[in-house]
């Protein structure tokens, strides 16, 4: 059973820059440290209520949620988890804690807040009624320190307008998340796709807009956190296509066969035909160039530097190999029949 508690306070504080007492905030977070707490800064004094939800953190984070004056719900890890899990279990604790609350802004522990996003969000949400989920612009904190968070930030930089999908960080409508039973809490990786793709079946809206949102601390600076992190697009990729892969939706269709292709296909009829062709099959590698120059070319349109432009291609192309191992994972584990364990790049003290 998941237990809530709450700090000193009870309540967040109120500040001068509150909203409307109808928008809430529930964070989600599983050993993030000095991350969760600027995190919780950032919104707990920009709405009335906020909720953390731990997963089993070793660093001390629920007590520094306390410390905050958040309301803290420690899931009980006895299930398995999954941050579909966390997101659904938080809102159901901020809508007893809060009923009428109408727009809650989830976000993950390891981002902060734009100190004008959530007011911003509110008003278009007040203004176009057919939207369910508003989004922003997710910039990554310290691009600098490694190739792996650079390509984080050329990932966060999407187009504005309707929009497929949201990612972790999005303002809500209370009654359209309602609409769809919210997260599918069995899905490890992907969720926020998946999620808006019922969204948009009922005819609501996924709307990015061009506003700051939220700093994201990858704080990714090694190979293995980076392969494991593509190994859980793969597994999305795979789940999402295999839910929703029929039309209109087709939902990670490219993504899948791109993985399929690049990290399986290519490499086994190149090295599969070394020995018969004398070598020549080996020829099909030179694709590999050629659709990292493509990716290249396509982030520099979108204006990046050619060192942001670099290190994205490069980690597209590479990517596919990790890709294909999460989504063979998926399969496997459905055909095994068993539960989905979450994939982590993070560690405690990352």
């Amino acid at each position: 059973m998941n237990k809530e508690s709450s700090g000193p306070a009870g309540d967040v504080p109120l500040a001068g820059d509150v909203p409307a007492a109808d928008v809430g905030g529930v964070v989600i977070g599983r050993n993030e440290g000095d991350r969760l707490v600027r995190c919780l800064e950032s919104i707990v004094h920009r709405v009335p209520h906020v909720v953390y939800v731990d997963s089993g953190s070793t660093d001390g984070s629920p007590e520094r949620a306390r410390a905050l004056g958040a309301l803290v719900v420690d899931l009980d890890m006895e299930r398995p988890f999954t941050a579909a899990r966390a997101r659904n279990e938080g809102f159901a604790a901020l809508l007893r804690r809060a009923p009428s609350v109408r727009y809650v802004q989830f976000v993950d522990g390891d981002c902060e807040v734009a100190a004008d996003w959530i007011e911003t969000a509110r008003r278009h949400l007040d203004v176009d009624a057919q939207a369910a989920v508003v989004c922003g612009r997710r910039r990554e904190r310290f691009p600098e320190r490694s190739v792996f968070n650079r390509v984080c930030d050329v990932e966060w930089d999407t187009p504005v307008g309707e929009a497929d999908a949201c990612g972790g960080d999005a303002l809500m409508r209370v009654s359209a998340f309602e609409s769809v039973d919210g997260f599918n809490p069995q899905i490890i990786a992907g969720e926020e796709p998946e999620l808006c793709v019922r969204l948009r079946e009922q005819n609501w809206k996924i709307v990015r807009i061009d506003a700051e949102m939220t700093l994201h601390d990858a704080a990714m600076t090694r190979v293995s956190q980076w392969w494991r992190r593509c190994v859980r697009a793969g597994h999305a990729f795979a789940e999402g296509a295999d839910r929703h892969g029929a039309p209109p939706a087709r939902l990670f269709v490219r993504e899948s066969r791109r993985a399929w292709f690049w990290g399986g296909v290519v490499p086994g009829l190149a090295f599969g035909g070394a020995l018969p062709s004398l070598g020549g099959s080996l020829v099909l590698l030179a694709g590999y160039p050629v659709s990292a120059a493509r990716a290249f070319q396509s982030t520099r349109r979108r204006g990046r530097s050619r060192t942001d432009a670099a290190a994205h291609a490069l980690s597209c192309t590479l990517g596919k190999f990790p890709e294909l191992v999460g989504m063979v994972k998926y399969h496997r584990r459905k055909f095994r029949g068993e539960q989905p364990r979450i994939i982590e790049y993070k560690s405690a003290g990352d």
